[in-house]
């Protein structure tokens, strides 16, 4: 997620727990429903170091900006400290939405509050229909690598391949994604990462972009330029047979919040 932020200030710090069980719900066409999970085929990644990833001057300010913002769209903080508590509010947002289409919508909320205001406007506006959305495209993977590994760890810009047959150098190759890692999450992945800003960057960038997440190695692969194609298999992945928040809520195995 493309990165550009402004300083706000830290919010009040309130614990918070999410030991409840989980909502009764209906079944009505686009209201609130949530869906179990069946176990993924899927092995996870055990025994493996985990990505490293030296941090920069502004990462710190990078994660606390974002960390404000959840915390105002969840309405409380996490008591623990850096990326573990900033993944606990993100577990939190999931847990709070009733639906996939609310997940997003709170996710994408944050990531427009991100941006200074008429950056979006004026990048959509200006940037984005040169040479047919290639110079916006090419530009959003390069940014994306210089503010986003904090977040997500080490990557690299890459050559993908269009549909119609041009490669383009706006790629970027997440070598082991740590959010998903550190989630371990199917769910927080698809409904606060992966379907959140494939739309921010198409509906308030004018860039399509397309995310394959890798669930057997947690390697990612950000195609932008190439938009999400109608039947998304990555989105009805099943969770991992250990999904953090179906232990934490007590749940069986592989039942997770995926709306």
């Amino acid at each position: 997620m493309t990165i550009l932020l402004l300083h706000v200030p830290p919010p009040t710090t309130i614990g918070f727990s999410c030991s409840s069980s989980p909502r009764s719900t209906t079944q009505t066409l686009n209201l609130t429903r949530r869906v179990r999970c069946h176990i993924s085929n899927s092995t996870e990644v055990e025994g493996s170091s985990k990505s490293e990833y030296k941090p920069g001057v502004l990462d710190d300010f990078f994660m606390q900006s974002f960390r404000n913002k959840l915390v105002e769209e969840v309405g409380s903080d996490s008591d623990k400290p850096g990326y573990v508590g900033l993944i606990e509010l993100v577990k939190l947002l999931l847990l709070k939405s009733r639906s996939r289409s609310e997940s997003n919508d709170a996710a994408v909320r944050i990531l427009k509050s991100l941006f200074p205001p008429l950056i979006l406007e004026l990048y959509k506006l200006l940037i984005a229909p040169l040479a047919q959305g290639k110079i916006a495209a090419l530009m959003v993977a390069r940014v994306t690598v210089l503010t986003c590994q904090w977040l997500m760890g080490p990557c690299k810009v890459n050559t993908i391949e269009l549909p119609n047959g041009e490669s383009w150098e706006s790629g970027v190759f997440v070598e082991k994604c740590q959010y998903l890692e550190e989630s371990k999450c199917v769910g927080v992945c698809i409904n606060t990462c992966k379907l959140p800003t494939q739309t921010f960057f198409k509906d308030y960038m004018g860039v399509p972009l397309l995310m394959e997440p890798d669930f057997k190695d947690y390697s990612c692969q950000f195609k932008f330029g190439v938009a999400p194609p109608e039947d998304d298999g990555s989105v009805n992945e099943p969770c991992f047979e250990k999904c953090s928040i179906a232990s934490r809520r007590k749940l069986n195995s592989g039942e997770c919040p995926m709306a």
